[in-house]
């Protein structure tokens, strides 16, 4: 039997378009990919799974305090994660943090506020207008944050 960690094949196929996969009751996989602008950036089953924790344990959570979430970026493939001069080890390339922002921007305090408390916040870095969120379902949450981090 095969173990879904060891999947390397994508998770995309011509049956299963991005629009149409719900990670979460608000929350849909093409928001995490940005197809249009890195076609061949797809996901494993395993980043999928990894997306849906974060959005069924944080984001939805964080919807129901802030109203709306947008997401800004969230998987990376690694050529996708170098092009846009992510960290080499960053936890977007296993579906495992977002950058967000709330469509209200009044309501960013309110986001940071909330992510900062949750016990399933790995990693909080904000910026002045969005925020960079991360979750690790497999290891215990380090909690760290960092307010201010991206100026």
């Amino acid at each position: 039997m095969k173990n879904l960690t060891n999947n390397l094949e994508p998770a995309l196929s011509q049956q299963n378009r991005p629009d149409e996969i719900l990670l979460s009751p608000h929350f849909r996989l093409n928001e995490f990919l940005n197809i249009a602008k890195y076609p061949d950036n797809k996901p494993t089953l395993q980043d999928v799974v990894n997306m849906a924790y974060g959005c069924l344990l944080l984001l939805e959570p964080a919807r129901a305090i802030v109203g709306p979430v947008i997401v800004n970026s969230g998987f990376r493939n690694s050529r996708v994660n170098r092009l846009v001069g992510g960290v080499d080890n960053s936890q977007h390339t296993r579906g495992q943090a977002a950058d967000i922002r709330p469509a209200d921007p009044r309501q960013f305090q309110r986001l940071v506020d909330f992510l900062k408390a949750s016990s399933y916040t790995d990693q909080l870095l904000t910026g002045s207008t969005w925020l960079h969120i991360s979750w690790s379902p497999f290891a215990q949450p380090r909690h760290f944050v960092r307010l201010g981090y991206y100026r």
